[in-house]
């Protein structure tokens, strides 16, 4: 079982990034730019247990994406490229000229979209469950392309144990003050809007749109970036089967694979997780 730190949250910042309020947690004084992406409807608390214990080696930045969190919801298609150039905003606004990027989920699909765009603007890369690999992923993923299906939504504590089972492979393990930290932001209302828009422009009813992900796969073999791909053998979300598909396309790379673990490797084993992004960046 993993052990839990007891954590204080960073203070809450907040910065405009093409007009849009964005929130962010900044920790570090030293070291390399790293900045964590988390997956698509999630927010920064997911980074709870890492943050701090990148921030001893690192400058480690975090951010509510585009829509997501306590930033603000603009309207937008939501699409991987929109989010990636909503992140060339935000380290524009930031002064971040260069930074490793760490991306779970969506989070990883935005990094490899920026990458492809942005190589220069990228040190190295961590894809933690990467979206963008593949059209697989899980029905609950699909179901937010249909409107009725999100038109249903209505966000209440009733709706956790269900999320969690199918996050994580043993929710119990997860200390209950993390779901405190997190209830309130995703329990925020009106964002069903943004739901819907962020399903219709990365997925349909068959998995992730083929215009999303084709070009992704196709681009590998140009990343020449040293990259890390951390997996969770047991991920209900994304197969881990993508994994293999990014550590085959992408030269420079290394994989991980989790055992007993689901779709957020860095909150199951953030001990584990952090040790090795540390000694992958300080190699």
């Amino acid at each position: 079982m993993p052990t839990y730190p007891s954590v204080t949250p960073p203070s809450d910042l907040y910065v405009a990034v093409n007009g849009v309020n964005t929130r962010y947690w900044q920790m570090g004084d030293r070291g390399s730019k790293i900045i964590l992406l988390h997956g698509g409807n999630g927010s920064i608390e997911f980074w709870l247990y890492n943050i701090a214990a990148l921030a001893r080696y690192h400058q480690v930045y975090a951010f509510d994406m585009v829509g997501s969190g306590k930033s603000d919801y603009p309207d937008g298609s939501y699409s991987l490229g929109y989010q990636a150039e909503f992140l060339h905003g935000l380290m524009s606004a930031l002064a971040i000229d260069r930074a490793t990027l760490v991306g779970n989920s969506m989070g990883g699909g935005v990094a490899l979209e920026f990458t492809r765009l942005y190589p220069d603007r990228v040190d190295r890369l961590v894809l933690v469950a990467s979206m963008g690999l593949g059209q697989e992923i899980s029905l609950g993923i699909r179901l937010i392309t249909l409107r009725a299906i999100v038109k249903l939504l209505r966000p209440g504590r009733w709706m956790i144990p269900a999320m969690l089972r199918s996050n994580f492979y043993n929710s119990r393990q997860l200390p209950p003050e993390w779901i405190e930290f997190r209830y309130p932001v995703f329990a925020i209302p009106g964002r069903n809007r943004v739901i819907l828009r962020l399903g219709q422009s990365n997925f349909n009813l068959a998995g992730v749109r083929a215009e999303v992900y084709q070009p992704i796969v196709a681009s590998l073999a140009q990343i020449t970036h040293q990259t890390l791909i951390i997996w969770g053998e047991y991920d209900r979300i994304l197969p881990v089967k993508h994994a293999y598909v990014a550590a085959e396309g992408i030269p420079n790379s290394q994989l991980a694979i989790f055992p007993h673990c689901g779709h957020h490797p860095y909150l199951e084993y953030p001990a584990k997780f952090d040790r090795l992004v540390l000694d992958f960046l300080a190699g």
